[in-house]
């Protein structure tokens, strides 16, 4: 009852209700149906893949071969409709908007579900000596966290708890994941552009995947984004800004993630998709308060819409390299190509209206409108400098028409572009603006429009890119956020880790003699016995120098400091309490273990883009291994010992001093200060 309740709690509380039927939604269920199919037919072609291999009978080689084509021509039908799925752009725009060009979102990617309830069990039990049915409620409300994150709301809450979940995984990988032993937990995603679904055992394809998954809610942020406001243009500038940080952090952090649609190559398309969309926005916020009829201001937006026009080539671009021009949706790289030739277009269109509408007149500072004549090419026709044009009525006339003939040519050209991708065919919105801006530049040259326009073949000369405000990658603060470790009970994770190995909690009884234990404690928590009497009682009932206090009688101690510990031996009476301590083990080398990744259902030790393992490795003599000295025992190597009996320690943090006679001197604690982490 208590795990279906919080179930709900968790998902209501960040707006993820994972029954909500919005189109978003559904549209992701679609995919979760496509990427299931995918695999059953993957499975399908290994095997008669595997039996064509197997068998020399050449009727069974026949009926082998009619299936296959069966099943490839099945998994050609399932990818194209996964394509189609990562073309419906419409589902994630604004819903008020109908004078935009749509912007295009990326879909999250798919996971099964991990159930961590009976191999977290098993490892507490095991490796940390205690009962893991006790932690039945933090696993469920780690497993609860995992699930909301399949259906994030389309807001900031969304983004936090994508935040939440990716803070927590060091902390889990730390606790359960040792180098000496593989959990038994396989974290599974399907690949966003095809499907093929991916599996390790480590963390680092967990923690890549949301990594994605944020970038991708945040794009779906900013085509949401109300692009009528400067309040929703800023809104969705900083998204996809945001978008392209987090992905190229992505290809930075995980560079072996043998998932195809996080490989370096694709993921350094997406993030020109995204800087590029952000760069629209950008031009879109200028535009917004209205275009001024000035030479100045016609020019300028003239470099901006140019600046807009290169960015969405070097996406187009990307996108024709093998081998992402095999997997990238057409409708990617068709709108890609039809925004380059729109707003190329739109640059000489306000290149034309600055020299056809405005003359040099006496009052106009001819300098500074040659200058930026010349600042707005890169090379004039030969023969004509800026004055020259700018001077000559008929030589400005003519080159603005020449940039109006290039501006009504390049958007002809977006519009059969438009017309070749049937995905974009159902984007009217797009359609109007492309007719609209057509019709536009037609207008504009009919107005200038002349008899000896027909002998006239100057070319227009190419638009210099420029912007006061360039599309930069930003990493949110939100991509690591403090959280509290769901199981802390274990123990400062410092000491109480997966890669820390140490001795059953051991019970010893402690029998004060005139008040004195026979050791001394340091250390923060969990604190640690030092200079131990061998001659003490303690020792005799197997307390060890160095062994961590975990309990003492029925208080745990894991988290206490040394003073905390104190008052609780403090009043120890002549009966004596018992205390629960354990030793560090020391840790074996890890072996070199391979992590298996599986794509169609089918362990390769390598993966599409990237070797998961490497070869190196595989040769113990070339592995070096340093040997590090335990965190546990580090300060203990240079203490003065001594025979001596030593007394319960005070409450001075400096070093533990006896109740009532000397103790030798040993290094304080304050050089002890072992850092427990805070979550």
């Amino acid at each position: 009852m208590r795990k279906s309740s919080y179930f709900f709690s968790m998902f209501s509380s960040y707006g993820c209700n994972p029954f909500a039927q919005t189109g978003r939604s559904k549209l992701q269920n679609k995919r979760a149906s496509l990427n299931q199919q995918i695999i059953k037919q993957m499975r399908m072609r290994a095997g008669a893949e595997n039996l064509l291999k197997a068998t020399s009978n050449n009727k069974v080689k026949e009926m082998v071969l009619l299936e296959l084509s069966y099943v490839n021509a099945n998994l050609q039908l399932l990818m194209g409709q996964l394509e189609g799925l990562n073309s419906s752009v419409e589902v994630y725009q604004n819903t008020q908007e109908t004078a935009n060009i749509p912007l295009i979102a990326l879909g999250l990617k798919e996971t099964k579900e991990v159930d961590f309830s009976t191999p977290f069990k098993d490892f507490i039990l095991d490796h940390y000596s205690e009962d893991g049915n006790s932690f039945e409620d933090e696993i469920a409300d780690l497993m609860d966290l995992r699930q909301a994150c399949r259906t994030p709301s389309r807001n900031e809450a969304g983004v936090e708890l994508f935040a939440k979940y990716y803070s927590h995984l060091p902390l889990m990988e730390s606790r359960f994941f040792s180098p000496n032993r593989q959990t038994g937990i396989f974290f599974t995603w399907y690949d966003s552009f095809t499907g093929v679904p991916v599996c390790q055992q480590n963390l680092s394809l967990e923690k890549a995947s949301i990594l994605f998954n944020m970038a991708a809610l945040y794009s779906q942020i900013g085509t949401r984004s109300n692009r009528q406001t400067i309040v929703g243009l800023e809104e969705a500038i900083s998204s996809f800004q945001k978008a392209a940080g987090i992905l190229n952090h992505l290809k930075e952090t995980f560079t072996h993630t043998p998932s195809y649609d996080m490989s370096p190559a694709m993921l350094s398309m997406l993030i020109r998709m995204m800087l590029a969309q952000a760069q629209e926005c950008l031009f879109e916020k200028t535009a917004l308060p209205g275009i001024r009829n000035q030479f100045y201001s016609l020019m300028k937006m003239a470099q901006e819409a140019a600046k807009v026009s290169e960015t969405y080539d070097q996406v187009h671009q990307s996108m024709i390299q093998t081998p992402i021009k095999d997997n990238v949706p057409l409708f990617w790289s068709t709108m890609s190509q039809v925004k380059t030739n729109h707003y190329r277009s739109m640059a000489h269109y306000f290149v034309a209206s600055a020299l056809l509408d405005h003359q040099l007149g006496p009052s106009d500072d001819e300098d500074q409108q040659e200058k930026t004549l010349s600042q707005v090419y890169d090379r004039l026709p030969e023969g004509r400098s800026p004055l020259d044009i700018l001077k000559n009525k008929e030589e400005r006339e003519r080159i603005g028409k020449a940039h109006i003939r290039r501006a009504i040519l390049g958007h002809e050209e977006a519009l059969r572009i438009y017309g070749l991708c049937h995905h974009l065919n159902k984007l009217e919105v797009l359609e109007d603006i492309l007719k609209a801006s057509h019709q536009r530049s037609l207008n504009k040259y009919s107005e200038s429009d002349s008899e000896e326009e027909f002998t006239d073949y100057t070319e227009a000369p190419d638009i210099i890119s420029k912007t006061e405000h360039k599309a930069e990658m930003e990493v949110p603060a939100t991509t690591k956020v403090k959280v509290t470790d769901f199981f802390q009970r274990l123990g400062p994770l410092s000491v109480f880790s997966a890669k820390q190995r140490w001795t059953a909690p051991r019970t010893i009884r402690l029998c004060p003699e005139d008040r004195d234990l026979g050791f001394t404690l340091k250390g923060e928590s969990p604190v640690q016995v030092v200079s131990l009497d061998p001659l003490c009682p303690a020792a005799a009932d197997g307390l060890k120098e160095g062994d961590y206090i975990v309990a003492v009688g029925d208080t745990d101690c894991k988290w206490s400091s040394v003073s905390e510990v104190m008052r609780l031996l403090k009043d120890v009476d002549e009966e004596g309490i018992d205390i629960q301590v354990v030793s560090m083990m020391e840790s074996n080398p890890p072996m070199p273990t391979k992590s298996a990744t599986f794509c169609g259902n089918l362990p390769k030790t390598y993966s599409m883009i990237c070797l998961a393992y490497d070869d190196d490795d595989k040769n113990p003599k070339s592995r070096k291994v340093t040997k590090k000295s335990s965190f546990l025992s580090w300060g203990l190597k240079n203490k003065l010992k001594s025979a001596s009996t030593l007394s319960l320690p005070t409450a001075d943090h400096s070093g533990a001093l006896p109740w009532n006679k000397p103790c030798p001197t040993f290094p304080s604690s304050s050089s002890y200060n072992n850092d427990s982490s805070l979550y």
